[in-house]
């Protein structure tokens, strides 16, 4: 299980709860096996991210880095 390790900046510590789209970052520390950086398009109601069909019945993590 990854848990996330909170990085504080000055920024952050004075952003307030009710500010709307603020979010604190995380930091995450993840060992696999391959890393790729895709942008996620929109399918209908949802997005999508194709990956390589060797990928498929593994398991992967997603983290949204912006």
């Amino acid at each position: 299980m990854v848990v996330p390790k909170r990085e504080t900046g000055s920024d952050e510590i004075n952003a307030k709860p009710e500010d709307p789209g603020r979010y604190l970052k995380s930091k995450f520390e993840v060992f696999g096996e391959e890393m790729l950086e895709k942008e996620v398009k929109q399918s209908g109601n949802t997005g999508r991210i194709y990956l390589p069909p060797y990928w498929a019945g593994k398991r992967v993590k997603i983290i949204r880095i912006d």
